[in-house]
């Protein structure tokens, strides 16, 4: 991969650091907590995912433990987040494309970073998807909250997966540099749409047989289950005397009448 573009993906992999961080921190305020909680809800939501992934792939110490811009950048945005009340307009407006961006950044490093160290395309795009959900999931359940990454929002993980499954496909034809840019683009893209359009995963009822199946199919197949079990419960009648059954003879009756 050339320089530039790794040090374009490095200054976008800490944006989405320092953004997600003062979400922490804007949660931390909410839940009246103190300098402390401020600092462990920053690191958790912007470097927790990458911390799972790292330790997950047993390859080395976590990278936000080895390159000291990380943990400096989440602790920064825990200081900007304890001093400011962050809120309004702006913010409303400029955090989506930041979390955006950082999703689609984080898939597609987490996904690279599997490949790199010989792990298969299954893996890639689970722990790309891990990659950028794993730090709010993480801070969620610090919170006792169920993680909003699990449903009743706009698409999010559904969005980290098709960027990393970008990458992948990028990086089994011969273009990994290609895929880091498009799953990118992809995947901050599909989250922005996602959140303008309100798309958003059905819940299980949903996917119930009274809702998938049309209501006059549903009636008929009542219908036919009802007669079965009615055949099936009805006693067989007394046979009249005298009176065979053509069922009842052999096949050498049969063939004797003729």
């Amino acid at each position: 991969m050339d320089d530039d573009l790794v040090t374009l993906f490095r200054a976008i992999d800490l944006t989405g650091v320092f953004a997600n961080a003062v979400l922490g921190g804007v949660i931390a305020r909410r839940e009246k907590l103190d300098a402390v909680g401020f600092v462990t809800l920053a690191v958790l939501s912007g470097l927790g995912g990458g911390v799972l992934r790292d330790t997950l792939l047993q390859a080395g110490t976590p990278l936000a433990l080895t390159d000291a811009a990380y943990l400096a950048t989440a602790l920064a945005a825990a200081l900007v987040a304890f001093l400011l009340r962050i809120e309004g307009r702006v913010w409303d407006k400029v955090w989506p494309v930041l979390d955006a961006v950082a999703l689609g950044c984080w898939a597609v490093a987490g996904a690279q970073k599997t490949l790199a160290v010989g792990l298969g395309w299954v893996p890639a795009i689970l722990l790309g998807m891990i990659t950028a959900v794993g730090g709010g999931a993480i801070r969620d359940i610090v919170l006792r909250r169920v993680p909003t990454v699990l449903g009743g929002n706009t698409l999010y993980a559904t969005c980290a997966a098709v960027a990393a499954a970008v990458l992948v496909v990028a990086h089994a034809l011969g273009q990994p540099s290609v895929g880091m840019v498009a799953g990118l683009l992809v995947g901050a893209g599909l989250c922005l749409l996602a959140r303008w359009r309100g798309w958003i995963l059905p819940p299980a009822d949903q996917w119930s047989a009274t809702q998938v199946i049309p209501r006059r199919y549903r009636r008929a197949g009542r219908g036919v289950a009802r007669r079965i079990g009615r055949a099936r419960r009805r006693p067989a009648g007394p046979r009249t005397p005298g009176r065979t059954n053509p069922d009842d003879h052999s096949p050498d009756d049969h063939e004797g009448s003729r």
